[in-house]
C-alpha cells in the first residue's frame, strides 16, 4: 500500500518534541494509559451530550485532553511520568475528542430523531444502527488518511492546533508564549461571543478554499441587504452543495481510476541516482488502490449496517422486498457520500457541514417518496457519519505532525495511526454507554438536540414547497462549476456552500481579514512567517475550544 523512494536520501536531524519514545510507539492498553483514556472519554462524552442538547453546539475537546494529559505527566509520581510523552498525550486527545463527537453528533442526535418523531420504540434500534455507522465512518477515514484524496499534509486545522499545543507544552520557550497568547485571544473571543476560531482557521488552511468560505459567509450574512434575497433560504445553499458534492465525488472517482499514477510511473522510469527525497513524510502512505479498496469496503460495511438497522427497525414487515433493497443501497450511498463531503470540508476549513448535507439527503428522500418511518431511520443513520470522520482526520493529522521527525518514520507512523484508531474505539465504546444510560433522562426533560427536531419536523411536514428540488438543481450548476475550477486540493465549491450554510455574524470579516493579514505578513517575513502564524492560529482555535467546553459550567 505504501510506496517510498528507493534511493538513499539525507535526513535532517530530528527537530521534533523532546519528550519522545525512542523505541516502539506507546500502546493504548498500557494499564495507566488505558485508565486515563477511559476517564477522559467519559468526561468528553458527558460534555458532548450536555452541550448538544442544551446549547445545540459541539466542542472539540482534543485540546482539553492534551492539556489534562500534560498536567498528569507533571504529577511527581513515578508511574505517571510516562504521560510526558507527546505520543501518549496524542492518544489522550484522540480518545476524548472521539468520545465527544460520537456521543453528541453521532449517537444522541441520531436516536433523538425517532424519539421526536413519536416512535420511542425505535430508539434502541437506531442506537445500534448509528453505532455501526459510527464505527464504519471512523474505519474508512483510518484506511484512507494519507491518500491523495485525504492527504496528511492538508490543512486539517484543529489537528494542527492540537499538535502545536502539545509541542509547545513539551518544548516551552518562545513557541509556548506565542501559543499561549493566541489561546488567550481565542478564549476571550468565546467569552465575548466572537467566533475567533474562524480567524484561527484562516491562518492554517488552504487560502483559496478559505477565501471561498469567507465569501460564502459574507453572502449569507449580507444577501438580504445586498440582493433583497436571503441566500440561506429556499434550499439555495443546499443546491450549491449538491452541485459541488457531485463534482467532488467525480473528482474522487477520477483519482481512484489511477489517472494521476502517470506521474509516479514517470518517476519510476527515472534513474534512482537522479531522485532526491528530502522529507519522506510527504509521501502518500495510501496509494490509489488502497483508497479504492477502503471506499469499496466502506460502502459494503455501510450496506451491512443498513441491513441490520432495517431488521431491527422492523422495516422488513412494512416495505416490499424491492423497497427494502432500494432503501438499504440508498442509505449506504448517502452515508458514504455524506462522510466524504463533510470530510473534505473539514480537511480544508475545520468546519464540517454535517447538518446541511444530511438535510440534502432528507429532501431527496422526500422527493423519492420514501415513507416517513424508513426515512427517519435513514436520516438517523446518515447523520451518524461524517463528524467522527472529520474528527479522526484532525486527530491523525496531529499524530502525523508529532511523529514526522521519528526515524525510521514509516513503521512508527503506521503503528501510531493504529494506536490512535484503537484510542478512538475506546472513546466510541464509552460514548455508547453514556448515551445508552443518559438518553431517557435528557429526552424526558425536553433536552433534545435542535437539529434532530429540524429533521423530524421536516419529515412530518414533507415537501411543503414543490419547487425545493427544482431550486436545488438550478443552484447546483454554479456549485459544480466552482468546484470544477478549484480542483480536488482547493474544494472551492464545497467551501462556498459551507459558508452559505452557516449564519455566524461577523465570521466572514474574521476569515477574510485573517487571510489578508496572513498574505501581507508572509510577504514581509518570508517563509519564517508560516510557523508563527501556525502557532497563533493554533492558539486561537485552542482557546475557542476551551471556551466552548467551559460552557458546560454555564449549563
Amino acid at each position: 500500500m505504501a510506496h517510498q523512494a528507493s534511493a538513499p536520501h539525507r535526513v535532517p536531524p530530528p527537530s521534533g518534541p523532546r519528550s519522545d519514545d525512542t523505541g516502539s510507539h506507546p500502546r493504548v492498553f498500557e494499564p495507566v494509559l488505558l485508565v486515563i483514556l477511559v476517564l477522559l472519554a467519559a468526561v468528553g462524552a458527558v460534555i458532548g451530550i450536555d452541550l448538544v442538547s442544551k446549547l445545540g453546539i459541539s466542542a472539540n475537546t482534543s485540546v482539553v485532553g492534551a492539556l489534562v494529559a500534560m498536567l498528569i505527566g507533571r504529577i511527581p509520581l513515578g508511574f505517571l511520568r510516562r504521560m510526558r510523552s507527546v505520543h501518549r498525550q496524542n492518544l489522550a486527545q484522540s480518545a476524548i475528542s472521539a468520545a465527544t463527537f460520537a456521543s453528541a453528533n453521532a449517537l444522541l442526535t441520531s436516536v433523538a430523531i425517532p424519539y421526536v418523531f413519536g416512535r420511542q420504540d425505535l430508539v434502541w434500534p437506531m442506537l445500534a444502527g448509528s453505532f455501526i455507522g459510527l464505527l464504519v465512518d471512523a474505519w474508512v477515514l483510518y484506511r484512507a488518511f494519507g491518500s491523495r484524496l485525504l492527504p496528511a499534509d492538508a490543512a486539517w486545522p484543529p489537528g494542527t492546533a492540537a499538535a502545536e499545543t502539545i509541542k509547545a507544552g513539551d518544548r516551552g520557550g518562545r513557541r509556548a508564549l506565542i501559543l499561549a497568547g493566541g489561546t488567550a485571544i481565542g478564549l476571550a473571543g468565546t467569552l465575548l461571543s466572537l467566533p475567533l476560531s474562524a480567524a484561527g482557521v484562516a491562518f492554517l488552511g488552504n487560502v483559496w478554499a478559505l477565501m471561498m468560505f469567507g465569501v460564502g459567509l459574507m453572502l449569507r450574512q449580507y444577501s438580504p441587504d445586498l440582493f433583497d434575497t436571503d441566500l440561506g433560504a429556499g434550499f439555495i445553499p443546499h443546491g450549491v452543495m449538491v452541485g459541488a458534492g457531485v463534482v467532488a465525488l467525480g473528482q474522487a472517482v477520477h483519482m481512484l481510476v489511477g489517472r494521476r499514477a502517470r506521474k509516479k510511473q514517470k518517476a519510476d522510469r527515472e534513474p534512482a541516482s537522479t531522485r532526491v527525497v528530502t522529507d519522506p513524510t510527504v509521501e502518500h502512505t495510501v496509494d490509489e488502490r488502497g483508497l479504492r479498496l477502503a471506499l469499496i469496503r466502506g460502502y459494503a460495511l455501510f450496506t451491512a449496517g443498513a441491513v441490520v438497522l432495517a431488521v431491527l427497525g422492523g422495516l422488513i414487515g412494512d416495505m416490499s422486498p424491492l423497497g427494502i433493497v432500494g432503501w438499504v443501497l440508498f442509505a449506504a450511498f448517502a452515508a458514504l457520500v455524506h462522510e466524504l463531503i463533510v470530510g473534505l470540508a473539514a480537511m480544508q476549513s475545520g468546519w464540517f457541514p454535517s447538518f446541511a448535507v444530511t438535510l440534502i439527503f432528507l429532501v431527496l428522500g422526500l422527493a423519492m417518496g420514501i415513507p416517513s418511518v424508513p426515512l427517519a431511520l435513514l436520516i438517523g443513520y446518515v447523520s451518524a457519519t461524517g463528524p467522527a470522520f472529520a474528527d479522526m482526520g484532525y486527530d491523525l493529522k496531529a499524530g502525523w505532525l508529532l511523529r514526522r521527525d521519528h526515524r525510521p518514520w514509516d513503521p512508527y507512523e503506521r503503528e501510531g495511526r493504529r494506536q490512535q484508531f484503537l484510542a478512538a474505539l475506546i472513546g466510541f465504546g464509552v460514548a455508547l454507554l453514556v448515551v445508552a444510560v443518559a438518553w431517557r433522562s435528557y429526552f424526558g426533560q425536553g433536552l433534545i438536540p435542535p437539529v434532530a427536531k429540524v429533521y423530524a419536523d421536516t419529515i412530518k411536514t414533507g415537501l411543503s414547497d414543490p419547487d425545493a428540488v427544482r431550486t436545488m438543481l438550478l443552484w447546483a450548476i454554479p456549485g459544480a462549476v466552482i468546484q470544477l475550477i478549484g480542483g480536488t486540493r482547493r474544494q472551492m465549491g464545497v467551501m462556498l456552500a459551507t459558508g452559505l450554510l452557516i449564519l455566524t455574524p461577523q465570521a466572514c470579516w474574521l476569515v477574510l481579514g485573517a487571510l489578508a493579514v496572513r498574505v501581507v505578513y508572509r510577504r514581509l517575513r518570508g517563509p519564517a512567517a508560516d510557523e508563527e502564524l501556525n502557532l497563533v492560529g493554533a492558539g486561537v482555535i485552542a482557546g475557542s475550544s476551551l471556551g466552548d467546553s467551559a460552557q458546560i459550567l454555564k449549563t
